[in-house]
């Protein structure tokens, strides 16, 4: 057994999504949002070195000896895989890893609205989930392509880096391809995932203008198409997309998307109150002929009204979701207030603003 497996053992255990192993610090994982000290001595950078490259694929190892960074995932059998992030620092190597649970949740089971469930189902276009760093992205997206591999009968093709959740064939075809290893890039993925009849594709990350980009085409030509991306609303994704083009293009890719988009899933992680444990508010946008309309017009500032009279058809705001956890008695006054984006709506029920200057 590797020295750092005791620490993941511990890290399962106490129900932590991260561990970060630091030279000049003592181990630290985050529970519920928060991060806590372990109580161990200070690891210098040998320490550090020493128990990362007892699991590190030696490729690996060449890589980050050259950058500096690099990316892979590590598996424990049994317990889970780790999504690993190492990096150089001031005082040395520095690692944070990433839980990933061996045992992909349902839809329901993460307590999603049905129309999530629908999704798997769509049989072409775009859909996206977007919100920021931490806050369930690869959860999500692996409950809705879990759904399809029981649902459906067709070839799914996942493009990630590394790989996070690993499905298992059921009455789809799945084949994971990790950038790096079984593939150059996202953009070399996707290009070549044109020619291998896919029916679902599963973008990790759409990181850049070549990969947007081939991610709307592949959309348009008939296939589903899965993609996260860090923004923090269903509106901001639509600009956040088409802004990534040069100008003169924007006319275009505005229309391509318009056509070739189904839905935005935008969601927040929450720390409950009522127990140990945390939960998601979620934004949803369906592409409804009206709100396709408003992206192809530039209208996008009127999507959040769009979707407020969209409720029938499963569209619900994020303020409306927080409103939801926090009447259920599941979230603090204070988190509600501090995610919402009308903070405006929940300022009655804390009993003094939180000191931030920048929020009017």
């Amino acid at each position: 057994m590797a020295k750092i497996d005791a620490f993941f053992k511990l890290m399962h255990e106490q129900g932590a999504s991260d561990l970060h192993l630091i030279s000049g610090q003592q181990p630290i994982i985050r529970i519920r949002g928060d991060l806590e000290r372990i109580k161990y001595k200070v690891l210098d950078s040998d320490d550090v070195r020493s128990m990362l490259y007892e699991i590190t694929p030696e490729e690996k190892v060449k890589v980050f000896e050259e950058t500096g960074d690099v990316d892979f995932a590590y598996e424990i059998p049994g317990l889970a895989r780790y999504r690993a992030n190492y990096f150089m620092q001031k005082n040395g190597i520095g690692a944070v890893f990433r839980e990933i649970p061996s045992v992909i949740m349902t839809p329901e089971q993460l307590g999603l609205p049905p129309v999530i469930s629908k999704l798997a189902l769509l049989p072409r276009g775009l859909v996206i989930i977007t919100g920021p760093t931490g806050c369930g992205k690869s959860t999500t997206l692996a409950a809705i392509v879990d759904k399809a591999n029981q649902m459906r009968k067709d070839h799914i093709i996942t493009v990630e880096d590394p790989i996070e959740f690993v499905h298992t064939s059921q009455n789809c075809v799945i084949n994971h391809r990790e950038v790096g290893i079984h593939t150059k890039s996202f953009q070399a993925a996707l290009k070549g995932a044109l020619r291998e009849d896919p029916d679902i594709i599963m973008v990790g990350e759409m990181r850049d203008l070549e990969t947007i980009s081939l991610a709307i085409e592949a959309a348009s030509t008939g296939h589903l198409v899965f993609a996260t991306l860090h923004t923090t609303s269903a509106a901001k994704t639509v600009d956040r997309i088409i802004e990534v083009f040069p100008s003169h293009q924007q006319p275009q890719i505005r229309s391509t998307l318009a056509d070739g988009i189904r839905a935005i899933i935008a969601q927040v992680l929450f720390k409950r109150i009522d127990r140990k444990a945390r939960c998601v508010a979620l934004e949803i946008l369906i592409a409804t002929p009206a709100v396709r309309n408003l992206i192809r017009e530039a209208k996008t500032y009127q999507i959040p009204s769009m979707m407020q009279t969209g409720k029938k058809y499963g569209m619900q705001l994020l303020d409306d979701a927080i409103m939801d956890l926090y009447s259920k008695g599941w979230i603090s006054a204070d988190e509600a207030y501090t995610k919402a984006n009308d903070k405006a709506r929940f300022r009655p029920y804390i009993k003094e603003a939180p000191a931030d200057f920048t929020e009017v």
